[in-house]
This record gives structure tokens, sequence and C-alpha cells, in this order.
């Protein structure tokens, strides 16, 4: 069974960071691209990044570019988005999914206010 556990957010000021986590298990991680999204509320799911399976190409939305990370280590099975200098339209709730998947775990909230 495929599971995915996020973590790692919380309520953070204008310009703060947090690295949110992914725990990935049920399935072989090291060979799937994937992917954070997330949706602020009321809104519908944004993409937000993207990483192949080996970890050396990545993308990013517009709207993060130059201020988010995405990594991943395929020893611990885990997904990693570096958030730095975060603006109060980046709270919403974060999913990481495979590509083609739609959320289906718990998510972690991050709050972006002062």
């Amino acid at each position: 069974e495929v599971q995915l556990v996020e973590s790692g957010g919380g309520l953070v000021q204008p310009g703060g960071s947090l690295r949110l986590s992914c725990k990935a298990s049920g399935f072989t991680f090291d060979r799937y691209t994937m992917n954070w999204v997330r949706q602020a509320p009321g809104k519908g799911i944004e993409w937000v990044s993207t990483i192949n399976p080996g970890g050396d190409f990545t993308s990013y939305a517009d709207s993060v570019k130059g201020r988010f990370t995405i990594s991943k280590d395929n020893v611990k099975n885990i997904l990693y988005l570096q958030m730095n200098s975060l603006k109060p339209e980046d709270t919403a709730m974060y999913y990481c999914v495979k590509p083609g998947d739609a959320p289906a775990s718990r998510g972690t909230q991050v709050t972006v206010s002062s």
C-alpha cells in the first residue's frame, strides 16, 4: 500500500522559512518522479515543484521559483521542500504526490502570517 506522510508545516512570519518532509512507503521511491502540490482555502490544487527519480532535475512554479527547493533522499525514502522567504500567499495545505495522482494523504498546513 502506497503511503505518503507529510510533516514540517506550521505558522511562520512573512520572510521566514520551513522545511517540509514527506515519508514515502509502499513503492519503489527511487524510481519515481515526485511532486509537491498545495491547496489554499477555497482554491484548487496548485502544482508547486517536481523532482526526477535521481534527484538531479527539478522544476518549479513561477510563484515559488528562487524561494523553494525540492530534494529527495532515496536511501531514507523522504521527499523534502525547503521553503524560504515565505509570503502570506504561500499559505496552504501542502501535499506530496506521485505524478498523475490526486492528493490522498493528510498533508501539512503552512500558514504565513504576522
